[in-house]
């Protein structure tokens, strides 16, 4: 996917209407170019979307607000570049990265010089735990995700065996270690767990050792071409678990039904947000996200930005423009939004308590249906496997 404009590493790119006059700024940084370009692109969709919604309405306080966006190329040295810019154009916040790998050193740095960082996507446990003073969180750790799905799977019930492969970064290791614990304490035997180094595209030798231990169930956690070969490769080996699960990233995307096809079909799939959820104005945010990415399908990461962009304006609104006073205000952020409800908590770094349950989707007929759990479900589980 491409991002919705075309940018130099490290532009400036702003989404008012209004000119500098009477503006507020605030900072964000992800990946525009790069790995991570697809989900930084969704990222691109939330913020704009929510700084239109919010200068529809007025903006903050009368003001308009400004984003002031910066591309970290899906590169740790370069986010931390783009965070010291953001620093020094005196923003009292800063909203990013995409990616693990980037968050958790950027959340060092943010904290280093005291200014707020909101977390919109990366899912490492370790960026919240311990955390820090000036990192907040609004979309769920990776612990999340593998809880509710062996939840998910529990409530099918059948499954006794598994088999987990993650990438070898800092969001594959988290799911690894969730995984290998709570796996366990569900009554689950883990036959295999593994982990991949980035680059590798022949994941078969793997998938054949998983087919010849038979597991009930297959756990990836991958990002974008990986998830996608995954899916493919699973099919050519004959692996055939009773359930295949990904865990959110490379699988959450619209891109992974597009890539993989029909191998793609009854993968259980953890999210945090779909299409079909029941939140009040979670359907028009679908329409105005997707009309930001040009008619693509949104991801949950849209919805995340966008999220994270409305609490950055609510600490704001409460907290003027002083970096302390922001941070001091999403201490006290009690919101409700088309994403779900943002409120932090301070467990283990400051986490929003809407992120302590995820949704479980499974992909039938080419698209993402809310499965689980019954209180979001829209429909039912497929067990076409064994």
């Amino acid at each position: 996917m491409r991002p919705i404009q075309t940018l130099t590493a490290l532009a400036l790119l702003s989404f008012t209407l209004a000119s500098a006059q009477g503006t507020i700024k605030i900072g964000a940084v992800t990946s525009l170019s790069g790995r991570f370009a697809t989900f930084g692109a969704m990222q691109q969709a939330g913020f704009k979307v929510a700084v239109d919604e919010i200068n529809a309405k007025g903006g903050i306080n009368g003001q308009k607000l400004e984003l002031l966006l910066e591309d970290d190329a899906s590169d740790t040295n370069k986010a931390l570049n783009a965070a010291e810019k953001l620093v020094n154009e005196r923003v009292p916040l800063v909203i990013g990265a995409y990616s693990s790998g980037v968050t958790k050193p950027l959340s060092q740095y943010m904290a280093r010089v005291k200014v707020p960082l909101l977390v919109a996507t990366a899912i490492d446990e370790t960026i919240t735990k311990p955390g820090n003073a000036y990192t907040f969180r609004v979309n769920n750790q990776s612990s999340v995700y593998t809880r509710s799905l062996i939840t998910e799977l529990k409530r099918i019930g059948g499954m006794k065996t598994a088999v987990v492969l993650t990438s070898n970064d800092a969001f594959g290791k988290s799911v690894l270690t969730d995984a290998t614990k709570l796996l366990p304490a569900a009554g689950f035997t883990v036959l295999s767990k593994d982990t991949y180094d980035k680059g590798l595209t022949d994941f078969r030798p793997l998938l054949n050792r998983y087919k010849g231990q038979n597991p009930d169930v297959v756990i990836f956690a991958s990002y974008e071409e990986d998830a996608v070969a995954l899916a493919k490769q699973v099919r050519e080996t004959g692996l055939s678990p009773r359930m295949i699960a990904g865990i959110a990233t490379g699988f959450a995307l619209p891109d992974f039904l597009k890539g993989a096809g029909s191998t793609a079909e009854n993968f259980l799939v953890t999210m945090v947000w779909n299409a079909d959820v029941k939140y009040p104005g979670a359907a028009s945010l679908y329409t105005r996200l997707k009309t930001a990415l040009g008619g693509e399908e949104p991801s949950q990461h849209a919805a995340q930005s966008y999220a994270a962009v409305l609490a950055a304006a609510d600490a704001i609104k409460r907290g003027g423009s002083d970096p302390e006073k922001v941070r001091a205000a999403l201490e006290s952020t009690k919101l409700n939004t088309a994403f779900g409800p943002v409120t932090f908590r301070d467990y283990a770094g400051y986490q929003n308590q809407n992120s302590v349950v995820g949704l479980i989707t499974q992909v039938q007929g080419g698209k993402f249906v809310t499965v689980g759990p019954a209180s979001a479900a829209t429909g039912k589980v497929v067990l076409p496997r064994k």
